[in-house]
């Protein structure tokens, strides 16, 4: 199968959804999202009690490989970290096999009173993610202030949303299916969509360019 993008690939993007500390029940909009949508899929990072970050980051390096195609990922809470842990530690291509992420409520993992079980993923990476991302953040998030995610969403690259008041953006924020979530999240699957268009409009040029190249009667230019 061809690359994403390139010239006969009509692939749709696969969503990955991410859940943090002690996963999404069954109220939680990803797991909501899972059952309404046709595109996602939960990553079983395991160990959602007590969550290590490099078996967490190995197991979602493990879904994205799995995946053989275009990746969006949806991020909650600790989930979040763990998407910028492995784009710091993953080196692919911009936009691929990952184009693009939501990440919705992260934790502060630097801070002092962090707890134990999510303190192992700090110090928060600083590193620009290398795709496109959004970030949803609450003004009244128990788990981060609202300027620090603004400030981390700033150093991941990502395009910085304000959900208002809506706590942890989690079951019991009351958010339902997260329509806006949703919203944003096509955002994401259009972005992806559209670059792929230009990349299959582009395409089809190369292979002649390249016949036209190894033509007989071409001179050869060497160094």
């Amino acid at each position: 199968m061809e690359r994403f993008g390139f010239s006969g690939d009509t692939r749709q993007p696969v969503v990955l959804t991410i859940p943090g500390l002690n996963n999404s029940g069954p109220g939680h909009w990803q797991t909501l999202w899972e059952e309404s949508r046709g595109d996602c899929e939960r990553v079983d990072l395991g160990s959602w009690a007590s969550p290590n970050r490099n078996a967490w980051v190995t197991r979602l390096d493990a879904a994205i490989r799995e995946a053989n195609g275009p990746v969006i990922l949806a991020a909650h809470s600790l989930g979040c970290m763990a998407v910028a842990w492995w784009g710091a530690l993953q080196s692919q291509a911009y936009g691929w096999p990952v184009t693009g992420a939501l990440l919705v409520a992260p934790p502060d993992c630097d801070r002092m009173e962090t707890p134990e079980t999510i303190g192992g993923f700090g110090p928060t990476p600083r590193a620009q993610l290398p795709f496109p991302s959004i970030m949803v953040a609450s003004r009244d998030d128990p788990y981060i202030f609202f300027e620090r995610a603004h400030s981390i969403g700033k150093n991941w690259g990502s395009q910085f949303v304000d959900a208002g008041h809506a706590g942890h953006i989690n079951a019991q924020s009351g958010l339902d299916d997260w329509q806006f979530g949703q919203s944003l999240l096509e955002r994401l699957i259009d972005n992806a969509q559209e670059q792929a268009s230009a990349m299959r409009q582009m395409r089809p040029a190369l292979p002649m360019a390249q016949q036209d190249r190894n033509r007989p009667g071409r001179p050869t230019l060497h160094p």
